[in-house]
């Protein structure tokens, strides 16, 4: 007697499912080694860089800080205040929405966006939560406004 192809013996189906779910496993372990290689070679901005990149009006500067930070310390000049908790939410809204919240124009998924926050903790968050979204031309600038702070006041006080 010949029994149909789906009545297969428990341990052949244990076998094919078990290499089934090797594979699958073996997909989301490259997919996850891809976007952490991803994140890794995007490198972050250097203060220099982005002081060009601003003059250049090539990029928008997106500050992840609380609005209360940039109240009470400032901010870089040009940068766009999204705090960190809103930046998925905000790279996700039609333009007009945007335009209204943040007044500015929404990026593009091609558009270059470097994320800013005091020291760099937050604004890596921010650049992760873009690259997962297709925004594969982001960067950080891990300085932060403290860097910027600095290099910014120490040229004003040597007349630069």
């Amino acid at each position: 007697m010949v029994l149909p192809r789906f009545l297969l013996l428990p341990s052949a189906r244990r076998v094919i499912l078990g290499s089934a779910e090797a594979a699958l496993w073996g997909l989301k372990s490259i997919k996850g080694s891809c976007h952490n290689f991803c994140t890794a070679i995007c490198k972050d901005v250097t203060y220099m860089e982005l002081k060009k990149l601003l003059n250049s009006k090539k990029i928008m500067l997106i500050d992840v800080r609380e609005t209360w930070e940039i109240l009470e310390y400032g901010k870089i000049p040009g940068s766009v205040n999204i705090p960190l908790d809103e930046v998925g939410e905000a790279l996700q809204m039609n333009p007009k929405d945007f335009k209204e919240k943040y007044n500015e124009v929404k990026p593009s998924k091609s558009d270059s966006l470097v994320f800013s926050c005091l020291a760099g903790v937050r604004s890596k968050k921010a650049l992760d939560t873009a690259l997962s979204l297709g925004f594969n031309s982001a960067q950080n600038y891990a300085g932060g406004w403290k860097e910027w702070a600095t290099y910014e006041f120490s040229e004003k006080k040597q007349g630069h």
